[in-house]
């Protein structure tokens, strides 16, 4: 056994887990002031609405993908009749197209963070490495789409599903087995993928949690009485 992988894809996502599910509860209890966007919009608004919706649209998508993808076992999309060949298809045609506009939104935000001066100045450390990488992961995915292009069996992605299975079930040692052959471009993702979760609890990811979702079915207020 690989004592690197076993590391890096057996033991830490256990401890990423652990610090993400602590550190966001503990957070919201101690340090609430906190837990918000922290949006910049209002000291430069330009194009930023554009940018942060195609962003906000295409990181969603990119999410449930990778939930369907990697923690729906592969046995269901058996049972709905969806081949690895297919599985494959969509995955890389869902994953290109969110990709895009992710990628888009991100690359203007990312330059707005880096080299407007107002919103440099008024950015954390944090805010900066978070949306870092955001970028580093959301390109080494798309890269990712191109690797796949070369072998369309889906083996790949049947090994990462895997792999994910077995560390769901707590089966870490057999987990790996899965991870350590595939192309060290997926390797990488998943790497960074698990790290998200780490700075998610010291970030303004947390905001996440925070979505308004009964905003969609709350009775309007009024304001003011024409």
């Amino acid at each position: 056994m690989n004592f690197i992988d076993m590391l890096i894809f057996g033991i830490y996502p256990y401890i990423v887990s652990v610090v993400f599910f602590l550190g966001c509860l503990i957070r919201y209890d101690k340090d609430q002031y906190t837990w918000k966007t922290g949006s910049s919009q209002m000291l430069s608004n330009k194009h930023f609405r554009v940018a942060s919706n195609l962003f906000h649209i295409g990181i969603i998508g990119i999410f449930f993908g990778h939930f369907g993808g990697l923690v729906i076992p592969y046995e269901v999309w058996h049972m709905l009749g969806i081949t690895l060949q297919a599985k494959q298809l969509i995955a890389m045609g869902a994953g290109g197209f969110f990709g895009v506009l992710c990628f888009i939104g991100l690359t203007y935000l990312v330059y707005r963070r880096l080299f407007n001066p107002r919103i440099r100045a008024s950015s954390t450390r944090m805010d900066t490495a978070i949306v870092l990488v955001i970028y580093l992961q959301l390109i080494l995915g798309m890269f990712s789409i191109f690797i796949s292009s070369g072998h369309m069996d889906g083996q790949e992605m049947k090994n990462l599903m895997t792999w994910s299975k077995y560390l769901l079930t707590f089966r870490p040692e057999e987990a790996i087995t899965f991870i350590s052959d595939v192309h060290w471009i997926y390797r990488a993702h998943v790497f960074w993928g698990i790290t998200l979760f780490l700075l998610f609890p010291f970030s303004r990811l947390v905001h996440i949690w925070s979505v308004p979702i009964e905003y969609l079915t709350r009775q309007y207020q009024i304001v003011r009485q024409k």
